[in-house]
């Protein structure tokens, strides 16, 4: 598949998914939804009134969903590894737990900070042989969602998900710039547990030479359903426009997703997944396992 396939198969399921989401939207359930606004984080949601456990893992789609009022929850790769080659150099970056913190503030709005506490970037030249190795700690991300419906019920969940790049990961690993972006994350619950996601995204990033900034974008068409009482299935396409000065770089992936909430462990999810690049600006393959725990 082509560069500009990846992208117009990309586009048309956006366009699709855009379609189906808005004729929900014009059917949304009209129950009211139970009204928890007293609680904060000094003010915890009671367990009785816990929602379900919803994560933003294991895809690359983030959910509209935030962290009960006054609760914790971890999400963290386990491992994470990610393999790309391109003119005849391979490269491999494996992560060694990539924990994201959370905390919820109000009923509808949660912060969130992650980090990878050690990364290692393995590149291996076709032609010399020559074998180098990158590894420290990763960058600091600061988030903050505000959930602007479908926190508690609904068919249609929408939220706004602003981060901020800080760079605390060496210069062998990360860029050493600061950058930021803003994804809108949008649900839409279909018939039998099924899930449609969107999920656009826009940010601005440190430009590869010389100073100023440039705008990526990229979006997230995902598709999920229940496997059985315990087992959720996702499959989802990705793709990134970054429209950096020195060249612009499309890429896009297919990618499917397994999550498992045990019946007797409501606040923990065991998961993993694996991702297919559609072209070869894209890493070829990602591997990854991990866990969400809620406290």
């Amino acid at each position: 598949m082509t560069k500009g396939e990846a992208v117009r198969r990309a586009s048309a399921m956006a366009a699709a998914a855009l379609s189906v989401m808005m004729a929900g939207a014009a059917i949304a359930d009209d129950a009211p939804a139970p009204d928890k606004s007293g609680f904060t984080v000094f003010n915890p949601t009671p367990t009785p009134d816990l929602r379900p456990l919803c994560a933003d893992r294991p895809s690359k789609a983030t959910g509209p969903c935030t962290v009960d009022a006054g609760h914790w929850q971890v999400e963290s790769d386990l491992y994470n590894v990610t393999f790309q080659s391109a003119g005849g150099v391979s490269t491999r970056i494996e992560l060694f737990t990539n924990p994201t913190l959370k905390l919820g503030l109000t009923n509808s709005l949660d912060v969130e900070v992650s980090m990878s506490p050690w990364q290692r970037v393995t590149t291996r030249d076709g032609t010399s042989g020559a074998t180098t190795t990158a590894s420290g700690i990763g960058d600091l991300y600061l988030r903050a969602k505000w959930n602007l419906a479908g926190d508690d019920g609904g068919q249609v969940a929408f939220a706004l998900d602003p981060y901020l790049k800080l760079p605390t990961a060496p210069t062998t690993v990360g860029n050493g710039e600061v950058e930021a972006g803003l994804a809108a994350p949008l649900q839409i619950s279909l018939p039998k547990g099924w899930q449609l996601s969107l999920d656009p995204e826009a940010d601005v990033l440190a430009n590869a030479v010389g100073s100023g900034r440039h705008l990526n974008t990229s979006g997230v068409v995902s598709v999920s359903c229940p496997i059985t009482p315990e087992l959720t299935g996702a499959a989802e396409v990705w793709g990134d426009e970054d429209f950096e000065p020195t060249g612009r770089v499309t890429q896009a992936s297919a990618d499917l997703a397994l999550a498992w909430i045990p019946t007797k462990a409501p606040s923990v999810q065991l998961d993993g997944g694996i991702n297919f690049g559609l072209n070869r600006a894209t890493p070829r393959s990602q591997l990854y396992v991990g866990v969400t725990r809620r406290f």
